[in-house]
């Protein structure tokens, strides 16, 4: 684990060198292009949001929530799981 904390240790610093080495003006035009990027990756979302609120139709359904372990299985095939079989004892069932 040490070593690829070292690892990922010295690529960062070889990176941070790089970016140290490039001129101010291409620093500042990478910065640039980078947040161009996230804004227009922001105004993109937004409008995606604006656009599905304005077309939902708000109506709002309420069903009751199925239990897929209660749905019967119509296989005629038996189960090979013994933990779908249940079978319990008389002596512990309620009187």
């Amino acid at each position: 684990m040490k070593n690829l904390r070292t690892t990922i240790s010295n690529w960062f610093d070889k990176l941070d060198g790089q970016w140290r080495a490039m001129p101010v003006k291409k620093q500042h035009r990478y910065t640039l292009l980078l947040f161009l990027g996230y804004a227009l990756l922001s105004v993109v979302v937004l409008l995606k949001v604006c656009y599905d609120v304005a077309k939902s139709d708000n109506t709002l359904t309420i069903e009751h929530i199925e239990n897929p372990i209660n749905r019967k299985n119509n296989s005629s095939v038996s189960p090979q799981d013994s933990i779908n079989t249940i079978l319990k004892d008389k002596n512990y069932e309620r009187q």
